[in-house]
């Protein structure tokens, strides 16, 4: 019995401990200049997606493409969103008429109609294993 309440007891710790180590590992390609910063978030919920992100890593462009990975995630969905920064100012540049003048892109390359898409659409499922997502940047 004791054989037994052990074997489940490292089973289950097992089970939680792969869980820990879901990733998702973005790939961004169609970077148009190799310069500035490449900002990618993940947001874990409607509420947060493009006001306050889960997480955000920023990578300097050596190539027109870039990798980054977002690891010990914990079971759920996640948007996620890039910006191609190019003058490394911290923002996506827009024009006056509001139309981003910088590379932009998110989850599943995801659109919105007038806008960027909804959560929804962003949204990468992580179970556990780890996701891959290859993200092609847009550029008005």
């Amino acid at each position: 019995m004791k054989k037994i309440i052990l074997l489940l007891a490292v089973l289950t710790s097992l089970t939680i401990v792969s869980k820990a180590q879901s990733s998702i590992e973005v790939t961004i390609k169609e970077i148009r200049a190799v310069k500035g910063s490449i900002r990618v978030a993940i947001y874990n919920n409607d509420e947060s997606f493009l006001k306050t992100p889960l997480d955000g890593k920023i990578v300097k462009v050596a190539s027109t493409e870039a990798v980054v990975v977002f690891e010990n995630l914990k079971p759920g969905e996640y948007a996620i969103s890039v910006v191609h920064d190019e003058n490394d100012n911290g923002e996506l540049d827009k024009n006056m008429m509001g139309i981003p003048k910088e590379g932009f892109a998110f989850g599943n390359n995801a659109t919105g109609m007038f806008g960027p898409p909804d959560f929804s659409k962003a949204k990468v499922k992580v179970d556990g294993a780890k996701v891959n997502q290859v993200i092609n940047l847009n550029y008005m």
